[in-house]
């Protein structure tokens, strides 16, 4: 039999097959391949991308040439430009601006056979390194209210170059997805006086069976209430509204279970495409308190499908607890 789950942030109910979940060995798993070619974002094809903004770097190498660990650049073909003004207009009924943001990459490696769980603790802080910095950068701009850090890992997860890499979108609106999750951090506070991301690690800290990972700093679960099969979340047990805020020594563990997550996934299921997301507070309202930045990694392992779409409810094959414990379990 299946269950419906309740949400407690957003309120949105989820279908989870608790009886007969699928497991790994069931779903139709290719591992990503990567044909090579003329790439981009491998070094010695600086030039193929615009100008670099930052970039760590061995030495004294100089921007947009060979010999850099990590690299941002402009995205070639960016949703959002970041010149001009917003322009915001009304036509009747329709709200409207111009499409005003920024819109980078961060190249994590210069390896190009190599994914994000295949660098090292070290590598990977590197990488989180530039999230932040690029985050606080582009807080500066008066224009913007939201920065979207996200992820996509192969090309069923929406990724155009094979080279990994990780995307950066500063957005003058924030989005309809983060404003859920605030109102619902909001009503829970105010009726509890908590936050909802404390209490869910502190309920998955007592329960057990969900927690894949857990270090100083951050704890990683399947989450009670998954969208998608095998759906994991990384938190970070002290309470934080704002990603940019995390200090050099969280960045550390970040990326340590950050690694130890993704070689879970990639063992277990395959090396399946995924997309992960930071979910974190607007730049510039102070009134967000009760919300927790976390990030949310979702493997594309089933297709979202017509009564997905008309009722709102997502149908997840595999238990979380079910998947919790092949995660935990991978023996890496």
């Amino acid at each position: 039999m299946s269950q419906f789950r309740r949400d407690p942030i957003t309120g949105r109910w989820i279908i989870v097959d608790i009886t007969e979940p699928k497991t790994p060995e069931t779903f139709e798993l290719h591992p990503q391949t990567k044909k090579g070619g003329v790439c981009p974002f491998c070094p010695g094809n600086e030039h193929m991308t615009p100008p670099e903004i930052e970039a760590i770097r061995h030495g004294n190498s100089a921007p947009n040439t060979p010999g850099w660990m990590v690299r941002v650049v402009s995205n070639k073909f960016p949703a959002l430009r970041i010149e001009g003004n917003l322009d915001r207009r009304g036509i009747g009924v329709y709200d409207m601006c111009n499409g005003v943001g920024a819109h980078e990459v961060i190249i994590e490696t210069p390896d190009h056979y190599k994914d994000l769980a295949d660098l090292s603790q070290g590598e990977i802080r590197n990488v989180i390194f530039k999230f932040r910095s690029r985050s606080l950068d582009l807080e500066k701009d008066a224009r913007f209210r939201y920065i979207l850090i996200f992820k996509n890992h192969g090309a069923q997860a929406g990724a155009s170059l094979e080279h990994t890499h990780t995307q950066l979108v500063a957005l003058p609106i924030v989005p309809k997805r983060v404003q859920e999750e605030l109102k619902g951090a909001e009503i829970y506070f105010n009726y509890k006086e908590r936050c909802v991301f404390c209490d869910m690690i502190a309920q998955e800290q007592e329960d057990k069976i969900r927690i894949v990972s857990e270090n100083q700093n951050f704890i990683a679960f399947c989450p009670f209430v998954p969208r998608f099969a095998f759906e994991t979340w990384i938190l970070p047990k002290m309470h934080d509204q704002h990603f940019k805020s995390i200090d050099d020594r969280r960045v550390d563990d970040m990326a340590g279970i950050l690694k130890d997550v993704l070689v879970r996934i990639k063992k277990v299921l395959n090396d399946p495409p995924y997309n992960f997301i930071i979910h974190t507070a607007p730049i510039r309202d102070g009134r967000n308190e009760e919300f927790h930045w976390h990030l949310e990694i979702m493997p594309k392992l089933v297709s979202v499908a017509g009564f997905e779409w008309g009722s709102g409810f997502y149908i997840n094959p595999t238990a979380p607890e079910v998947a919790a414990k092949y995660l935990k379990d991978a023996g890496i």
